[in-house]
C-alpha cells in the first residue's frame, strides 16, 4: 500500500465518522430541516420569478418568498391542527360524560335497517345489538382519546415545537436564498457521473413538489368540499371529517369516499332521506372527480409509480417516520427505482466480451 493510497483511506474513514457524527447531531431536528428543503423546493421558482421580474436583492426575495410561504401553506396547517385538537378533545369529552350516545345512534341505524341488512350483520358477527353498540362506542373513545392524547402531547412538547418551526423558517431562509449554490456543492461532491447525478437531483425535485404541491393540495381541496357537505346536512364534528378525508386523500386506492360513504349510508338508513342522497351525490360527482381532474393537473406524471407502490411507500413511511413519512416514503421509493434504473441502463451499456 502507497502512501497516497493510504491517506486516501484515512481521509475517507474520516469523512465517513465525521459525516455520522454530524448526521447524529442533526436527527433531533430531522424533521424541521426536511421540511425546510421540501419548501424550499417548492417555492423556490417563486422566488426565481420575484428576483427576475422586480430585480430585487436576493436577501428581499428569499424573506418576501418566506412570507408567502408562512402565510400559504404554514399558518393554515398551525390553526387546523389547534382547531382539531380542540374538536377532537371536545367530542372525548363528550363521549366520556354521555352528552354524546352513540348507542342511541347505533340502535337507530340498525332499526331503519331491512331485514337482509340484519341478516348479512348477523352473519358478520356483528348482529348483536349490544356488541355492536361496544365495538362502535370504543371505536369512536379511541379516535378521540388519541387526538384527545396528542392535544396532551403537544402540550408537553411545546418549546420543542417552537424550536423547531424556527429553525425550519431560519433554514428555509437559506436554502431560498442559497439553495441553487448547495444543490451545486452537493452534486459535484458525488462521485458519479453528471448525467447521472443531474436525473436523480430532478427526480427528487420532482417527487417533492408532485408530493407536497400536488397530493397535499389535491387533498385539502377535498377535505374541504367533504367538511363543507358535511356542514350542509348536519353532521357533527365537522372538521374531524373533513381532516380525516384529506388524510385518506393522500393514499391511493382508499381516498375520502371511506368516510363520507359510511355516513351516507347511515343517513338514508336512518330516514334523513334529503341529507343522505344529497351527500351520496355530491361525494360521488364532486369530491370522487377531484381526484380525477386535479390529479393529472397537479401530480401529472412526475412519480412514474404505479398506485401499489405509492400506498405501501405511504404506508410504510407513516409507520417508520410518522407524519412526516407521506413524503419521505414515497421520496426513497421513487430514489429506490430511479437508482435501480441507472444501475440497470450502466450494465447494459457494459460490453460482454465475445
Amino acid at each position: 500500500m502507497n502512501e497516497n493510497t493510504l491517506h486516501y483511506r484515512t481521509l475517507l474513514l474520516l469523512l465517513i465518522g465525521v459525516s455520522l457524527a454530524f448526521i447524529w447531531i442533526m436527527l433531533p431536528y430531522y424533521g424541521a430541516i426536511f421540511w425546510a428543503v421540501c419548501l424550499a423546493i417548492v417555492f423556490s421558482p417563486m422566488q426565481r420569478r420575484l428576483q427576475a421580474r422586480f430585480k430585487l436583492r436576493r436577501n428581499l426575495t428569499s424573506l418576501i418568498t418566506l412570507g408567502l410561504c408562512l402565510i400559504i401553506a404554514i399558518l393554515p396547517v398551525i390553526i387546523t391542527t389547534a382547531l382539531l385538537i380542540q374538536q377532537g378533545t371536545s367530542l372525548y369529552q363528550g363521549i366520556e360524560s354521555g352528552q354524546i350516545d352513540i348507542a342511541s345512534y347505533v340502535t337507530h341505524f340498525k332499526q331503519a335497517l331491512p331485514t337482509f341488512a340484519e341478516r348479512f350483520l348477523d352473519r358478520m358477527g356483528v348482529g348483536n345489538l349490544v356488541g355492536l353498540q361496544d365495538k362502535v362506542t370504543n371505536g369512536a373513545m379511541q379516535g378521540s382519546q388519541a387526538v384527545a392524547t396528542q392535544a396532551f402531547s403537544f402540550g408537553q412538547g411545546t418549546l420543542d415545537f417552537v424550536i423547531s418551526f424556527f429553525i425550519m423558517l431560519y433554514l428555509l431562509f437559506f436554502f431560498l436564498r442559497d439553495g441553487a449554490d448547495l444543490a451545486r456543492r452537493v452534486r459535484n461532491a458525488i462521485p458519479m457521473d453528471e448525467h447521472q447525478k443531474r436525473q436523480l437531483q430532478l427526480k427528487f425535485n420532482r417527487v417533492i413538489r408532485a408530493t407536497v404541491k400536488g397530493n397535499i393540495l389535491m387533498a385539502l381541496v377535498q377535505g374541504a368540499l367533504g367538511g363543507v357537505i358535511f356542514w350542509v346536512v348536519g353532521i357533527p364534528s365537522v372538521l374531524l371529517w373533513a381532516v380525516s378525508m384529506a388524510f385518506l386523500s393522500l393514499l391511493p386506492a382508499v381516498g375520502a369516499g371511506v368516510v363520507w360513504a359510511p355516513v351516507a349510508i347511515w343517513l338514508l338508513a336512518t330516514g334523513q332521506m334529503w341529507q343522505g342522497v344529497v351527500l351520496g351525490l355530491f361525494g360521488t360527482f364532486v369530491i370522487g372527480l377531484v381526484d380525477n381532474v386535479l390529479r393529472p393537473v397537479l401530480v401529472g406524471k412526475d412519480t412514474k409509480m404505479p398506485d401499489y407502490l405509492v400506498l405501501l411507500s405511504t404506508l410504510g413511511g407513516l409507520a417508520v417516520f410518522g407524519i412526516n413519512g407521506f413524503v419521505i416514503g414515497p421520496l426513497i421509493a421513487a430514489l429506490f427505482m430511479s437508482c435501480w434504473g441507472l444501475f440497470t441502463s450502466d450494465r447494459r451499456k457494459v460490453k460482454l466480451p465475445s
